[in-house]
């Protein structure tokens, strides 16, 4: 059998074809593509199969939205992903279509002790609920409980509840970005994007002066790419206030998350851009924002938390739910 998994996202669609041998995947072919280059998510599956060459059984899509009747209007990028179109598309009867951390918590399962980087040993409880995490262009966030033989994902939109400052210069990050957006949402603040957000209220709101290097690499490169790498390498003040704020912002939320969900078995923190700073999550900030939750704190110190560092955790977990009976990975969507 092969099956065909995609990771669909605001910066990158993902596709890989895995063949299956004994509940064994082998990979066959894999592409990644710039999804703003691209017109649709069917010319993105179209031009993966045709420079493949692959011919497949079964299909599964994790893709960054929340999931409708089989069809996904992205927040992060001006496509609609119907399930039905993309089943057309492979001449398939029927393709899955699941969110992308939902894609991620099935990824999980799959990976070794060499794809993770502790930064809470912890104590995980046996058959605790288990949380993933992610910034990249977006904030996604999914939460998977224990059926009684394994772990069984579930997709949540909570990238997107409300910004809650925890202090008096969060506060008026809030207010600052309010005058822009309105409501302020968790990912305005943890994800690429929300890094530039703060980057800009540091400059514009408090007034802390922008190094002329920095701004020529913003705008030559990726903002947030380019302000990280300039805070990593200690070359601008402004970067590492901004990325320091940024990591502390992580850290609350993902402690967030372990308390909503009560994630006693663990809290993985994925997307693309946690492994490009993982020196600066090691260091005090983020874990002291993920425990100092009051009351709660002593539980939220027994917590284990790991950076998923593998980048195709997302695609595996697509490929596992293609294999897996429906009844495990959601609804299939038929022509």
């Amino acid at each position: 059998m092969r099956v065909l998994a995609g990771d669909i996202g605001g910066t990158s669609a993902r596709l890989a074809c895995f063949a299956v041998h004994d509940g064994k995947m082998e990979p066959l072919a894999e592409r990644w593509y710039k999804s703003r280059e691209q017109g649709s998510p069917v010319e993105v599956v179209r031009s993966f199969m045709q420079e493949s060459g692959m011919v497949v059984d079964r299909a599964c899509f994790g893709v960054a939205g929340p999931v409708r009747q089989g069809t996904v209007l992205t927040p992060n990028l001006p496509w609609v992903v119907k399930g039905d179109e993309l089943a057309r598309c492979l001449g398939l009867p029927a393709v899955t279509v699941i969110n992308d951390l939902e894609a991620n918590a099935h990824g999980i399962n799959l990976l070794g002790d060499e794809d993770f980087a502790i930064l809470n040993p912890g104590v995980s409880s046996p058959g605790g609920t288990i949380a993933v995490i992610s910034a990249g262009t977006g904030l996604g966030v999914a939460f998977a409980y224990w059926d009684g033989a394994g772990h069984r994902p579930l997709p949540s939109e909570g990238g997107h509840a409300d910004f809650a400052p925890r202090n008096e210069l969060e506060a008026e990050l809030l207010l600052h970005l309010r005058t822009e957006h309105g409501r302020v949402s968790c990912e305005r603040v943890v994800s690429g994007p929300g890094l530039r957000n703060i980057y800009r209220f540091l400059r514009d709101g408090k007034h802390v002066p922008e190094s002329p290097e920095v701004a020529a690499e913003m705008l030559a490169d990726d903002p947030s790419r380019a302000i990280s790498r300039a805070a990593l390498e200690g070359r601008c003040e402004l970067c590492a206030r901004s990325l320091d704020l940024f990591v502390s912002l992580y850290g609350a939320e993902a402690g967030n998350v372990a308390l909503r969900y009560l994630a006693t078995g663990g809290v993985y923190v994925g997307g693309g851009i946690a492994p490009k700073i993982i020196d600066k999550l090691r260091e005090p900030h983020f874990m002291m924002a993920f425990t100092a939750k009051g009351r709660l704190s002593p539980l939220l110190e027994t917590i284990p938390v790991r950076v998923i560092l593998n980048e195709r955790t997302a695609l595996l977990g697509a490929a596992r739910c293609a294999i897996l009976e429906k009844e495990v990975c959601g609804q299939e969507y038929r022509i």
